[in-house]
Formats: structure tokens, sequence, C-alpha cells
């Protein structure tokens, strides 16, 4: 079992964390472990060691749609030993995680951002760099976060139009090809999988009715829930910017922004009539900075999150060249979500997503038991040390609650979180219904 350990350390805790830091070493770009190895008086040189192994301290269960659980490599780099952001040993590392974003998407030449910030910061990204004052954006509305990119292109002068699906429904193609034809539009987006309501909308059949019917509009995915969880293929689909955040199916803690912009997005951005009206998020600022890494170089705009870098390199190198494929890695999360998803419709849960095909595979979203609320359930399950996330949607925020399944708890299934993820649900369910007897 998980446990939350005491603030107050025990002296034999305290010993045994000063004894694994004390080891630091400089980690490289290929395994999670430092190694410190004096060469002289006046110098040292900093390098990677596999003769010692960090394991994280226990900790209850976390499976919210966001912020997951991590591994104890991604953990471990995060803690890397301070660098220097303009030293070409960082470069390097930073230009691997352009490549290895870039893959993890599929593109040949899609033109990644990472950017301190939150996955928010895309928003802002795609409305300063995309969408000038008074062009029309239409968004597609599965939940929560489909307002909020609303408002945040609004922010900036855009004229916005929503097409709203029913709750736990998704947006029908054909009131995207009406809408398309009625109205020259300059992007449109869609939230791939709404957090609120567990929606997951069919990214690559709205891409191509946009290819079909407006091929000049930008197609945006906001993909924060569903990058490495959810099956993107971003050339092949037509997709022109996929917004996202680390700390999701990347299995990174927060704090890096991620777009990647297709070379169309990219030239529509070099084109533009009038300035950017960000500072911060302005392209015109970030994308040397971002070539410069990747040529293994450096430049300066703003400090990025040296070590955030060192633990999002550690986590794609685990998905892009680990064991498990990254195909594989989409399977296991679809057979997951149908676990999950099964064993809490049997013992009476209901999953808010209307069919089968808007459902997530990297979340779920369940309303309560008839008689049942929050309070019969959400503190139960933190009892047996599993943190979920309550509801957000605004019409159904106390019918519901929502778990994230992504990442190390779906791929490694020797943890174990899966399993007790389900028990718990049987268990507070069955304990909830004893004392409602």
């Amino acid at each position: 079992m998980r446990k939350v350990l005491s603030p107050v350390m025990n002296p034999n805790q305290i010993a045994m964390r000063l004894s694994a830091f004390r080891n630091f070493q400089l980690p490289s770009k290929s395994t999670s472990v430092f190694k410190r190895t004096t060469t002289s008086r006046s110098s040292s040189v900093r390098k990677m060691s596999t003769d010692q192994k960090f394991v994280q301290s226990p900790h209850k269960l976390l499976v919210i749609p966001g912020p997951i659980e991590v591994t104890d490599e991604v953990l471990y780099a995060n803690a890397h030993p301070s660098m220097s952001h303009m030293s070409l040993d960082f470069a390097s590392v930073f230009g691997d995680c352009v490549r290895m974003t870039r893959d993890i998407l599929y593109s040949k030449d899609a033109q990644p951002f990472l950017i301190a910030g939150s996955g928010t910061l895309g928003w802002d990204q795609v409305s300063a760099n995309l969408v000038e004052p008074g062009e029309n954006a239409l968004v597609l509305h599965c939940g929560y976060f489909a307002d909020s990119f609303a408002d945040c292109l609004q922010t900036y002068g855009a004229q916005v139009d929503q097409i709203k699906a029913e709750v736990g429904g998704m947006v029908k193609a054909a009131d995207i090809e009406s809408a398309l034809k009625s109205k020259r539009y300059k992007v449109i987006t869609v939230t791939h999988v709404d957090t609120s309501t567990a929606v997951l909308s069919n990214l690559k059949e709205i891409a191509a009715v946009v290819k079909k019917v407006s091929p000049d509009t930008l197609v945006i995915a906001d993909a924060v829930c569903s990058v490495a969880s959810e099956e993107i293929q971003m050339d092949a689909w037509g997709v022109d910017v996929v917004l996202t955040a680390t700390q999701k199916g990347l299995g990174t803690p927060p704090g890096l922004s991620i777009v990647v912009a297709s070379q169309k997005a990219i030239k529509v951005f070099e084109t533009r009539s009038t300035p950017v009206t960000s500072y911060y998020a302005s392209w015109k600022k970030w994308l040397p900075i971002m070539k410069a890494y990747e040529a293994n170089t450096v430049a300066y705009f703003a400090t990025p999150p040296v070590n955030l870098i060192y633990a999002y390199h550690a986590s794609l190198t685990q998905i892009t060249k680990g064991n498990v494929s990254l195909e594989q890695r989409f399977k296991l999360h679809q057979e997951v979500s149908r676990r999950i998803k099964d064993a809490a419709e049997e013992i009476g849960f209901r999953n808010v997503p209307t069919s089968v095909e808007a459902r997530a595979n990297g979340m779920s979203a369940l309303y309560f038991p008839e008689g049942f609320v929050a309070s019969d359930i959400v503190p139960r399950l933190l009892k047996k040390d599993v943190v979920v996330a309550g509801g957000l949607h605004g019409a159904i925020k106390d019918k519901y609650f929502r778990i994230g399944h992504m990442g190390i708890s779906v791929v490694d299934s020797r943890r174990g979180d899966i399993d007790k993820l389900i028990n718990a649900l049987k268990e507070t369910l069955a304990e909830a219904k004893a004392s409602k007897a």
C-alpha cells in the first residue's frame, strides 16, 4: 500500500536521503542515475552511472487526469544538477526533446515549441501567432475547455463561433461541414480529449472534413489530455497544430507547454499582416531558439526549465525507445480503458460519454450511482490511498467524478495500479451502500 510520508523524517530516513544526494552525478541523456568522478583537485567530470538506483518515496496512487504517476527515472532526472541553459551539453538534450516530440506525433517536419508554462500557454500561442484581430475562429465544444479556448481567442481579437455538442457527446461532422460552408474560418479548434467530460473527438474525421470543405482553415488540436495516450497522426491526418503539456500522457511533472506546428501553420505565422499581439508567446521570439537547440547550438530569449527538460527527455526516451513501442502503448491504453469502464459499469457507475466511440482511452468520467454523491465516494477512495478528481463540467459538476489512466500506470502492469484502482472502486461503493442500508 502506498503511504504518505510524514513531513518529519526520523534520523535513519534523513541519513538515507543525504547518502543518496551525496552520490549525485550529472546524468547523460541516456540514463537517469548520477555519479561524480573527480579527475583532479581543480576539476571534475560529471557523468551517468548505473550503479545507484533511485526509488521515489511511497505515496498515494495518483489517478487524476493529470498530473499522473511518473517513473522513478523521470523523477530522478528532474533532480539533475544545475546546468547552464547556454551549454552545448544541455543543447543536445533539448534538441533530442524537439526531435522525439515530433516522433510521438508521427510528423517529419512539424516545428515543436517547448516553453516554460502550462498547457494553457498553448492557447495563447495559437491565438497570438495564427489568428489576427477580426479573423474568424470556429471552436468545437465538447466540454469546459472549449469555452476556455474560445475565451483566449476572443482575448486576442478573434471573432469566435462555437458548435456545442450535448454533454457527453461529440460534435457531428455534418454540423462542422455546414459551418465551414457558411463562413471563412482562419482556424478550427477541437479539444481532442476534453478533460471535463472524457469525450474523445474524432480528430482524423474532423481534419478530413476541413480538408474537403475549407482547406485553408488551420486545424488546431487541443491535445493536452491525449498526446501519448491517443494516437495522433499529425502529417497523415492534416492536423496543423497540436498543443499539449507534460503532466498527462507524456508522463513528466507539470511546467512545460508543448506546441507542435505544421509547416503550413508556420507559413501562416510568417506571412501575417499585423504584429504578434503577445511578447512571451510570440513565435518570432521562440522559433530561432527552437531551431538553435535542435541544431545543437544555443540562443537566448528566456530561460528554459532546465531540470524539467531533463525529466521530459527521460520520459520521451522511455516512450519512443523503450521496450513498449508507441503503437503498443496506444493499444494498452485502449485495453485498460475498456477494463476500467466495464468494471465501473458492472458495479453501478455510468460513463459520461454518450457513446463508446466518444470514450477517451486515457481517462474516464463516471456518474455516481443513483442516490450517491461525491462525499460518498471520493473521500473513501482517498482513505484507500487512491486520489481521483471531482467533477468539472458546470452542468453536471456534482453528479460525477473523473479518473486518469495514462502513462506508466497503464504501460507497466507490474505496478498493480489499475488493479488497485478497480478494487478500490468496488470496495468503496460497497462500503457506501452499506452505510446507507
